[in-house]
């Protein structure tokens, strides 16, 4: 077993730069991309994560050949040999599931696992079902697996019963190779599906009004290569955004993209941290002595995003006064509430709010990680926690942050990581 040790000293200063790894949630869908094609997919600024390691597994037990060096990647599908995702994959990571679509349209059929991923509450497979099953096709639910099947999709209108990332990126996907024109209404619009999109371009996919939330899609015979580069993580960046405000340091957070952050960016501002665009790509942070309680909604993009609501939480442990942090993307996703409250946090937890009373002064602890987000911010804890902390199952963290740890070493953070 993996572990994260941090030794706190009072808020020590983090300072220098930091250059920001490829988005871990807009190159897994780019990866399924290549299914689409026969022709070979070159991906630039690919975050060498967990994540990817395992959906390249997947996408070879599907018939890929693949090569990643450093951080670029090249993937070809000659040819499908195989049309199931299986359970022991697909239940490691839920964006498996984009795999889907992909075959659906270009194989005619797919056998994929019902998925798992983080523990952080109920993310139903319906969405996904439901708007295929509208392309025509036709989908049975079996033994815990998704049997698909479709001679040919044929273009239609979707509307979304509610935003769904995973479930745009599927849909918007197979749509590319149904026949006729497809009207997707309500879709999400995270900055990862409109990377998709552009990908989905370059391989000669008719996409209309990207970035909308409706898209018109006018399917083609045949998707060709490409080569794309993958946008900048904007979690990572939030994180380390966050790392700056709770050490009072001063970051410069470098290849990053300051406009998919807006967001994130004024709700540090209006507790008081100091941020400062310096360019289209590079972004500073300066941390301040007294942070301002705030009331704050997880909700679709451009709202605060659920994938920052845990840093946000240990954030908010340091404003002096109370804070409430309503989560409502995703049930059971406060469990990194327990592992602060062993380091002194005050928090008290009423359905899907997290009422967080500061200043709290937070102390070393042995704590546990339970998935990809909730370690990110124990980390953050640990940065500013008197004492030892030692985080547990740290194999989560590794999932959608590339080396973290030696990043938070290079801007004078007293971190490593050990085996058990």
């Amino acid at each position: 077993m993996e572990k994260i040790i941090l030794y706190g000293n009072n808020n020590p200063e983090l300072k220098g730069k930091v250059k920001i790894s490829g988005a871990k949630n807009a190159v897994l869908p780019a990866i399924a991309a290549a299914l689409l094609t026969k022709e070979k997919i070159r991906l630039k600024n690919v975050p060498l994560v967990t994540d990817v390691h395992t959906m390249l597994t997947l996408m070879k037990e599907l018939g890929a050949e693949s090569n990643i060096r450093k951080n670029s990647l090249s993937i070809q599908v000659k040819k499908i040999i195989s049309d199931e995702a299986s359970y022991q994959l697909v239940t490691s990571m839920r964006a498996s599931i984009l795999v889907l679509g992909p075959l659906l349209a270009r194989y005619g059929k797919a056998l994929v696992s019902l998925p798992g991923g983080c523990a952080i509450g109920s993310r139903p497979t319906d969405i996904h079902i439901h708007g295929l099953e509208k392309l025509g096709a036709s989908i049975q639910l079996k033994h815990g697996y998704i049997n698909a099947t479709a001679k040919q999709l044929k273009g239609t209108e979707i509307e979304f019963e509610k935003k769904s990332v995973g479930g745009t990126e599927n849909l918007i996907m197979a749509a590319s190779l149904a026949t006729g024109e497809t009207i997707l209404k309500n879709c999400a619009i995270e900055p990862e599906v409109v990377d998709l999109c552009k990908l989905l371009l370059k391989m000669g996919a008719k996409i209309e009004d990207i970035g909308s939330e409706t898209l018109v899609i006018k399917g083609v015979k045949e998707l060709g290569g490409a080569t794309h580069e993958i946008i900048p993580d904007r979690i990572e960046a939030g994180t380390f955004l966050i790392a700056g405000a709770l050490t009072k340091g001063s970051i410069v957070l470098t290849r990053t993209k300051p406009k998919d952050l807006t967001t994130v960016i004024e709700r540090l501002r209006y507790s008081g941290v100091k941020i400062n665009k310096l360019n289209s790509h590079s972004i500073q942070v300066t941390g301040t002595d007294k942070l301002k309680p705030q009331d704050i909604t997880t909700s679709p993009y451009p709202g605060f995003p659920t994938d920052m609501q845990a840093q946000f939480s240990v954030l908010m442990t340091q404003a002096e006064g109370t804070s409430i942090i309503s989560e409502t993307i995703f049930d059971r996703r406060f469990a990194h509430i327990n592992e602060l409250l062993r380091m002194g946090a005050n928090i008290e937890i009423s359905s899907d709010k997290a009422i967080i009373k500061g200043k709290t002064f937070l102390s070393g602890a042995e704590i546990t990680a339970t998935d990809l987000r909730a370690s990110a911010s124990l980390v953050l804890a640990g940065l500013i926690a008197n004492g030892k902390t030692v985080i547990n199952e740290a194999h989560h963290l590794d999932r959608g942050y590339e080396k973290l740890e030696v990043k938070l070493k290079s801007l004078g953070a007293r971190i490593e990581r050990l085996q058990d």
